[in-house]
């Protein structure tokens, strides 16, 4: 699925949209046709016809996956489901971490979901997942996940969703005890 570099920019304007103010950020001088503005409806058709362009937008509510449909998913211990803690490794060391989640860095998602699998098992010592695998990313609170998520989607990885809870829902339901 391969997504032009005018439908990234249409989608870094709308989710900058979200972040600022409301107001769309204009766009630079010939990057839309004249009188063409990043909120047009001209904008948005165009989005959409784009090959896959839509589909960040079409799945936006079955990105998310809870604690439940999580717990279910590491239960069921198919080949096809990863679950990738984005977190850096000091992190995870004075936390903690599922059971069962891989450790890829933030800063390392794009380079490491377009290695080459033998690369990949090399460093991770984990087969690579296949675009067509379930990927689930977490983090602390869900911010870096959601962050690897909208990478992995743009890499072409359709089953990709986050947890929005991460380690520390998970520690919750897990060791309620740890709470108090």
């Amino acid at each position: 699925m391969a997504v032009s570099s005018r439908a990234l920019w249409l989608l870094r304007s709308a989710a900058s949209a979200g972040q600022s103010s409301g107001a769309w950020r204009t766009p630079a001088r010939g990057s839309l046709a004249p009188g063409t503005s990043p909120g047009s409806a001209a904008a948005w058709r165009e989005l959409r016809s784009s090959e896959g362009g839509h589909h960040l937008f079409c799945t936006a509510a079955s990105q998310n996956i809870t604690y439940k449909e999580l717990k279910k998913l590491l239960h069921s211990k198919s080949k096809s489901n990863f679950l990738i803690d984005v977190r850096e490794p000091w992190e995870i060391l004075q936390c903690g971490q599922i059971p069962g989640s891989l450790n890829i860095p933030l800063g390392e998602i794009d380079q490491a979901l377009q290695m080459n699998s033998e690369d990949f098992k090399e460093k991770y010592n984990q087969d690579m997942p296949s675009k067509s695998d379930n990927l689930v990313f977490c983090c602390l609170g869900g911010v870096r996940s959601k962050k690897a998520l909208s990478t992995a989607l743009l890499l072409g990885y359709e089953s990709a969703r986050h947890y929005p809870g991460g380690w520390k829902e998970w520690e919750s339901y897990e060791y309620p005890e740890k709470k108090k």
